[in-house]
């Protein structure tokens, strides 16, 4: 006898009741399919902790338009943060965090498939087949590397071994595009390097991608003028409470000029955060105010805290609620990881057969 059991998630306007049928240990998601001509998007986020407002309007604002027209697949990437985080706790509570965020600023799982990594582990077997078609050179080269050794990084295995694993990631789901940014352009011309040598070998198996730099996507300055990053120390947290965020807002560098002067707003780093947040009148309204005098930039940092604080209001509402409701998160993640199964399962089976692992 099959039972039912109803999952709910926030939708753009109200709660959507999802249901999933149980029937002997197997569970069929029902989900409206897209129509229509659409591309496969697929990126991964890997687990790093609280989310700033860089990251939003760097990739996770295109995450969530992308997801309205095409095919988005997004997975959190827990095998990729295992290069940097040994604490098994601490991995598995970045996980639901970045879970919960994601979903409460817009990520839908009924419109994008979205999963974490080690739930679909076929990609581990892909990343074993695909190693055997990657030179040597090829990872030595990989700017990551590199960088992160320079830095300091415990050269092992996995760490050099990355790019495969993205590459793995990549070829699976077989997608069209994978937005990137351009420290990540690398990643993907490897992908395509070993896609090609494997074809090369077994014939048109894996498709080759492309990437996609989101060149108008703004550099969200930090609160010391730096790009905005957490190795920087820099950043303002989307998420936590409004005298923390107020705090932080208040230490945002700015020029030293008197409350009646005029004030230059181009290269203000507090109008480069507020313009983010505003339409073209509000915006238009501030540079009038920067003009005009008769302000300090400790009004404008306050004007700022107000703006960014009801900006994300809908989100902190979404917000409470996945944190009061980590079950359902845990089941919205499952769900995606049998959609994520289901995508990549043909492509498996295809290896398997092309390279003789089944017999």
């Amino acid at each position: 006898m099959s039972t039912l059991h109803a999952l709910y998630f926030w939708g753009d306007d109200n709660k959507i009741k999802l249901k999933m049928s149980f029937m002997q240990g197997d569970f069929a998601i029902m989900h409206t399919k897209k129509s229509g001509n659409f591309m496969r998007l697929l990126t991964g986020i890997q687990p790093s902790g609280d989310l700033h407002i860089g990251n939003y309007f760097g990739s996770i604002k295109q995450m969530v338009e992308a997801q309205k027209s095409n095919e988005t697949f997004a997975f959190i990437a827990n095998y990729h943060a295992q290069t940097s985080v040994n604490d098994g706790q601490r991995l598995s509570q970045l996980t639901m965090q970045t879970a919960t965020d994601f979903l409460s600023l817009g990520i839908d799982p009924n419109k994008s498939t979205f999963w974490v990594q080690s739930d679909v582990k076929e990609v581990l077997e892909l990343y074993w087949v695909l190693s055997s078609f990657t030179p040597m050179g090829l990872l030595e080269r990989a700017h990551s590397y590199k960088d992160k050794t320079a830095r300091g990084f415990a050269t092992n295995h996995s760490l050099f071994s990355y790019p495969v694993l993205m590459a793995a990631d990549i070829l699976l789901f077989s997608p069209d595009i994978v937005p990137v940014g351009k420290d990540q352009i690398q990643h993907v011309e490897i992908a395509r390097d070993i896609a090609i040598k494997f074809n090369n070998q077994y014939g048109d198996v894996l498709k080759i991608p492309e990437f996609k730099v989101e060149e108008h996507v703004a550099t969200v300055p930090g609160t010391d003028g730096q790009k905005m990053s957490k190795s920087y120390g820099n950043t303002v947290n989307i998420f936590g409470e409004e005298k923390a965020q107020l705090k932080t807002i208040k230490k945002i560098v700015t020029e030293n000029v008197s409350m009646e002067e005029p004030k230059e707003f181009l290269n203000c780093n507090v109008y480069n955060m507020a313009k983010l947040f505003l339409n073209e009148n509000k915006l238009r309204e501030l540079q009038e105010r920067y003009k005009k005098g008769g302000e300090g930039h400790g009004h404008f940092k306050l004007y700022l805290a107000d703006v960014m604080w009801e900006y994300f209001g809908d989100f902190r509402e979404k917000r409470a609620y996945f944190g009061a409701n980590q079950n359902e998160v845990r089941e919205i993640l499952r769900m995606g990881s049998v959609k994520a199964k289901e995508a990549a399962m043909p492509m498996i089976e295809k290896i398997r057969r092309v390279t003789g692992i089944n017999y």
